[in-house]
């Protein structure tokens, strides 16, 4: 069958969005389910990349405050907000039997055609840049993100911005700011910009929705028949998101922190590399490796488990980084290996940093030389 299928929802929420993502494309890496894809808006919530922090990246205690949903993506990316002015696109398509993220920058920007298509016949021209943006003279107007699923299915995530409310998107995300003024305001308008803006017209999400499925129908030369879920995907979403999407331990997962551990967070030209060593002794206890640069999340949990119970010296690291870097060659291509040793190091010696103190002062932070608990 040489087509698509079409689904469009709306006001879904971010549980059974995500799930119901993660279904489709599974189901089309086995050949169980049609190519999809999918437009559709989310009830206002905020999402994560797969390998983020959360604490990092959203305000949590304004996201309850406000009664907005938090949770994390398959793909990798960044943070965003999502809600009745954000477009959300999934195309769940089947992957080559060699498909590796060597390709993600290619496949991004092969999968976004549709979407710089459609914008076109608005007189907005888009281009794919930097990692996994898309921008209009400069200025973000989409974000994109790319999984490969175990049966070899691809899921294509975008959000794009058809309008945007930057105070608030400010206040759900963690920024540098350390308050939300009209000044900083004005900056983050300055790096984004939107269809409605661009477009310079009143156009409703429907009708940008519209556009959008045209684009995709174009820039693929595909016949794309609208559609919908059926009883066997409705029933495997909704266990996924009991099991996955509404679980704390996907959400909110991070490693088990005590007082030795070392952080190293440095900007690299695939994107955020935040690593955290936990140390016992001079052994490397647990390392954890997160930011928003995209690879095989199978490969970052081998890297994560070779590092566990590791010795700290540097020719030791080499010789196990070399080794899952040439088992994973195709997935860490985007994950320069120099980097992550690097801020490995850096890890380290910020652990053994703080070691250091609290051998010098063995009292925690708890309780005080006299015995008072404070």
């Amino acid at each position: 069958m040489n087509f698509w299928r079409y689904i469009k929802n709306d006001y879904v929420t971010a549980s059974a969005g995500l799930a119901a993502d993660e279904i489709i494309a599974n189901r089309a890496g086995s050949g169980t389910s049609q190519p999809t894809l999918r437009l559709y808006t989310y009830k206002p919530c905020a999402l994560v990349g797969r390998f983020q922090t959360i604490e990092n990246e959203l305000n949590l205690d304004y996201c309850a405050e406000n009664k907005i949903p938090v949770n994390r993506r398959p793909t990798g990316g960044g943070a965003i907000i999502m809600g009745q002015e954000q477009l959300g696109m999934a195309l769940a398509i089947p992957g080559r039997s060699d498909e590796t993220y060597a390709r993600v920058r290619e496949r991004m920007a092969q999968f976004s055609k549709g979407i710089i298509s459609g914008l076109s016949t608005l007189g907005i021209v888009v281009e794919f840049r930097r990692k996994n943006d898309l921008e209009v003279n400069g200025k973000k107007i989409a974000g994109l993100g790319l999984h490969k699923t175990a049966s070899n299915g691809l899921l294509f995530h975008a959000s794009l911005l058809v309008d945007l409310d930057v105070s608030y998107m400010l206040n759900v995300l963690n920024t540098p700011f350390e308050k939300i003024s009209d000044k900083e305001i004005a900056t983050v308008s300055e790096r984004t910009t939107t269809v409605l803006r661009e477009a310079n017209a009143n156009l409703t999400l429907d009708e940008v929705r519209s556009i959008i499925l045209d684009g995709y129908k174009d820039a693929f030369q595909i016949d794309i028949k609208v559609g919908d879920f059926s009883i066997s995907e409705l029933d495997e979403l909704r266990q996924l998101e009991k099991d996955k999407y509404m679980a704390t331990d996907w959400i909110f997962q991070k490693t088990n922190v005590p007082d030795t551990t070392g952080k190293s967070v440095v900007k690299t030209p695939d994107g955020l590399l935040d690593v955290r060593i936990v140390l016992a002794g001079k052994m490397i206890k647990a390392a954890y490796i997160g930011g928003d640069f995209f690879t095989s999340e199978h490969a970052i949990a081998d890297l994560e488990q070779s590092l566990r119970w590791h010795s700290i010296q540097e020719k030791s690291l080499m010789e196990t980084l070399t080794k899952v870097y040439k088992k994973w060659s195709g997935d860490l291509a985007n994950l320069s290996m120099d980097a992550l040793l690097s801020n490995i190091k850096s890890a380290i010696e910020t652990a053994e940093s703080i070691a250091r103190k609290e051998s010098a002062n063995p009292y925690g932070c708890f309780v005080t030389p006299g015995g008072a608990h404070v």
